[in-house]
């Protein structure tokens, strides 16, 4: 239901400015109840998908980044349906991470895991890439499965074999993550700063498997 009021509110030019619309008239776009339309924008703004300001004279909406992604991840799936195609080529920029990759790789629940279903151990670290657009999944995923380890847990995570320019790797995507769709993290056996002799703010092409 978010992604339809989405649409609606795009529609009536949210995604490129402020408009004033009421919950009577968003209710009469949706087909639904001014009650259940309020409910809607409360949840899209408690999402971070609009950023909304009430009046006295009623209310100003505007689609933030959030919601644009959102939008844009659903057209390109429907591109999919209707194209029978998909791009297999990504690009992006290597930006920062938090530098909490390497630990998680370096659990050996997960190293394991990754040898005998992605054929490699990775490199204990994880190269961050901000794409151009919205992180749209191949078919062929690796599933990594969730372990316990002493007296912690560990959830589990979905593996995308890739090509970094041209440098064999996997995109792993935590099931717990909370990333935007447009930032993906990067395991390959190597150090991939140094293989590819990459800095922040360099371009990079993925190639999906």
């Amino acid at each position: 239901m978010d992604i339809e009021t989405l649409k609606h509110l795009a529609l009536l030019g949210a995604l490129h400015g402020q408009i004033r619309v009421s919950s009577s008239a968003l209710a009469s776009l949706l087909l639904s109840s001014p009650q259940t339309a309020s409910r809607r924008l409360y949840s899209l703004e408690e999402k971070g998908c609009i950023e909304r300001k009430v009046t006295g004279s009623g209310q100003r909406i505007r689609i933030t980044e959030i919601g644009r992604l959102l939008l844009l991840s659903e057209y390109q799936d429907y591109r999919n349906i209707f194209e029978r195609k998909r791009s297999t080529v990504m690009q992006g920029r290597v930006v920062g991470g938090l530098g909490e990759g390497q630990y998680y790789i370096s659990r050996e629940g997960y190293r394991n895991q990754f040898f005998k279903k992605l054929g490699f151990v990775p490199f204990p670290g994880t190269l961050n890439i901000k794409l151009d657009e919205p992180f749209n999944p191949g078919p062929h995923q690796v599933l990594i499965e969730g372990f316990r380890e002493k007296e912690r847990t560990y959830g589990g995570c979905r593996c995308y074999r890739i090509k970094i320019n041209g440098q064999e790797g996997a995109i792993i995507r935590p099931d717990r993550s909370s990333y935007p769709l447009d930032l993906v993290e990067v395991i390959s056996p190597l150090r991939l700063r140094d293989a590819l002799k990459l800095k922040d703010g360099d371009e990079v092409r993925l190639t999906l498997l």
